[in-house]
C-alpha cells in the first residue's frame, strides 16, 4: 500500500492549532465611582470648549505650510479665531503664524511644541486679542523655563549651572509676572480688600469704604 505524503503550510497548521484553542475571554475590571466622576467631568469639559482642530505643519520649498486637521479648512479657520477671541482672519492669521515657527527648528517641524502651545492658549480663553498675545508668550515661556530645567539638570560645570540656574529663574518670574499682568487686565486693575474682623470698642463707630479727610 503507497501512502502519499504532501508537504504541509506551517502557516495553515498554525492557524488550524489556533482556531483549535479556547478563545481567553478578556475581564474587564470596574471603573471606581471616583474615576467615574473625574472620567465624566473630563468628557462634559471637552465637549464644552469645542476646541479647534490641531495644526499640520509642513516644509514645501523651504516654506512652513499650515493645515489642519479639519475636513473643511474655512470652518478651522473660524474655530481658530474663536479660540483667539478674534473674529480678525489677519491677526488670526498672524498668530498662527508665530505658533508654528515655535515648533520649527531649521527644516525640522515639531507639532507636538505648536499643538502644546496653542492648548495652553485654549486653556487660558482669551477674550480678546490682548488676551491672546500674553496667551502665546506664557506659552512660548513656560517652553523655555522647562528647557533651562532640562539643562540644568544636566550642566558639567559650575559655570553651566550658574548660567542655567539664572536663566531659569528669570523666566519663572517672567511667567509669574504674566499671571499677574493677565489677573490685572481681566478686573480692569482693581484691587479687592477683604476685612475678615472688626473690633469696634464701646463707644465708637466703624466705617466701611472710602473715608477723605477734611481740611
Amino acid at each position: 500500500m503507497t501512502h502519499e505524503f504532501r508537504p504541509t503550510n506551517s502557516t495553515e497548521a498554525k492557524n488550524e492549532a489556533m482556531k483549535s484553542k479556547p478563545e481567553k475571554k478578556k475581564t474587564t475590571l470596574p471603573i471606581p465611582k471616583a474615576q467615574q466622576a473625574r472620567i465624566k467631568a473630563v468628557a462634559e469639559k471637552q465637549a464644552a470648549r469645542v476646541d479647534g482642530p490641531p495644526m499640520k505643519l509642513k516644509i514645501v520649498d523651504g516654506v512652513l505650510q499650515v493645515t489642519f486637521t479639519h475636513a473643511d479648512p474655512d470652518l478651522a479657520h473660524i474655530l481658530m479665531m474663536a479660540d483667539l477671541g478674534t473674529c480678525a482672519p489677519d491677526f488670526m492669521a498672524g498668530v498662527q503664524g508665530q505658533v508654528a515657527k515655535i515648533g520649527a527648528h531649521g527644516r525640522k517641524i515639531d507639532e507636538g511644541a505648536s499643538n502644546f502651545l496653542m492648548s495652553v492658549v485654549r486653556g487660558v480663553q482669551p477674550r480678546d486679542e490682548l488676551e491672546a498675545m500674553l496667551a502665546v508668550q506664557m506659552g512660548a515661556i513656560h517652553q523655555a523655563t522647562m528647557m533651562m530645567a532640562r539643562r540644568l539638570n544636566h550642566v558639567e560645570n559650575i559655570a553651566q549651572q550658574d548660567a542655567a540656574e539664572r536663566a531659569l529663574n528669570k523666566l519663572a518670574r517672567t511667567y509669574s509676572t504674566q499671571m499677574e499682568a493677565l489677573k490685572r487686565y481681566r478686573t480692569g486693575g482693581q484691587q479687592k480688600v477683604t476685612v475678615e474682623h472688626v473690633t469696634v470698642n464701646q463707644g465708637g463707630q466703624a466705617i466701611v469704604g472710602n473715608v477723605q479727610g477734611g481740611k
